[in-house]
């Protein structure tokens, strides 16, 4: 597999992002692809050791900026890194693309250059979060902020479908955030969502309310991405918060050195399965292709994890999995809709 790498995107590119580079192609069975300035990026490398055939470059004269629009940086910026990006994707030079850099820049730049899978309205961000037992995945998680209930519908099934192909389960659980289980909870949006997931060929387990998110109640959890992104920033300062005040109380006992140093390996693997950097990534699902979207702040780590999380969903196709189901979706329903009439 091959993977573009929007090189100057992030707050610490290029540094972070072709360190990144070198440690996915070091571990992995892949290839990247650097776009950005080759001047810096060649500096950057200058010195290091990595299998060079499997990291090749790609010039790009421009970089947008974390304050810029995306409506402004596609009309004003054609030679950006994360568009040069994205392009090598478009004509088949690369089979994913990946990037740090500014998330709208990113997605209206995948959504521009790639197009809509067909059946798809708006693509949404598939976030993966760590449960009680097993890992789950939030979308929306910050594409959409007003949806409608078939915009819910459409983040269902593709989330269905990305959770089928990664984790290879054949019927993810999949559930309706809102604030409470029974059918009738939740406000307008959920109400008419709730009858359309139901109706709908998913293994749908109905509402899930806020308390039940990480118990393991559900594999794919639907919402609005403004409620999806607020539950995702919300899970990541939850999770710092915990091993802080963790910390904090275990060194105000007297025996509190001690009995640190006996739940060292227990904070350390706690902090390990809730950090951010273990995913890397976010994709961006309906889009026809496989782009990851990274936090600004993404580290080494996380750069070499989105990177791998790029080449396993283009190497399972994910994206054509997505659009199977969604066809699969619209001619169950249109065959209902020709049915109701006669």
């Amino acid at each position: 597999m091959k993977i573009a790498l929007d090189a100057m995107g992030g707050d610490y590119a290029p540094d972070v992002t072709v360190a990144g580079a070198i440690e996915a192609v070091t571990e992995a069975d892949l290839e990247v692809i650097l776009v950005g300035d080759r001047q810096r990026i060649q500096a950057t490398l200058s010195g290091k050791r990595y299998p060079q055939e499997r990291i090749s470059l790609v010039h790009a004269s421009e970089v947008v900026g974390m304050d810029e629009s995306p409506s402004a940086a596609l009309r004003k910026k054609k030679d950006s890194s994360v568009r040069r990006a994205v392009e090598l994707v478009r004509d088949g030079a690369a089979d994913a693309v990946v990037s740090a850099g500014h998330s709208g820049v990113m997605m209206a730049t995948s959504l521009f250059v790639l197009g809509k899978l067909p059946h798809v309205d708006r693509p949404a961000i598939a976030a993966m979060m760590p449960g009680m037992n097993s890992f789950f995945v939030v979308v929306d998680a910050g594409a959409n902020v007003d949806c409608k209930p078939e915009n819910l519908l459409e983040f269902g099934a593709m989330g269905n479908a990305y959770y089928q192909a990664i984790f290879d389960e054949p019927a993810p659980r999949v559930a309706l955030l809102s604030n409470g289980e029974e059918d009738s909870k939740g406000n307008e949006l959920t109400k008419e969502t709730f009858g359309l997931l139901k109706h709908a060929d998913l293994n749908f387990v109905g509402n899930i309310e806020g308390k039940d998110v990480f118990v393991g109640a559900a594999d794919v959890i639907v919402c609005d991405g403004f409620t999806g992104n607020v539950l995702l920033k919300v899970s990541e300062g939850l999770a710092d918060t915990i091993i802080k005040m963790l910390k904090r109380e275990i060194a105000s006992l007297v025996t509190g050195k001690i009995g640190y140093l006996m739940m060292k390996p227990a904070i350390r693997n706690f902090k390990k399965r809730t950090d951010y950097d273990e995913y890397g990534g976010a994709p961006l699902l309906g889009i026809n292709g496989t782009s990851i979207v990274c936090h600004g702040r993404s580290t080494t780590r996380a750069i070499k994890n989105a990177l791998k999380m790029a080449s396993e969903m283009a190497k399972k196709g994910v994206h054509r999995r997505i659009a199977e189901r969604l066809d699969a979706l619209h001619k169950k329903n249109d065959g209902e809709k020709k049915h109701a009439k006669v």
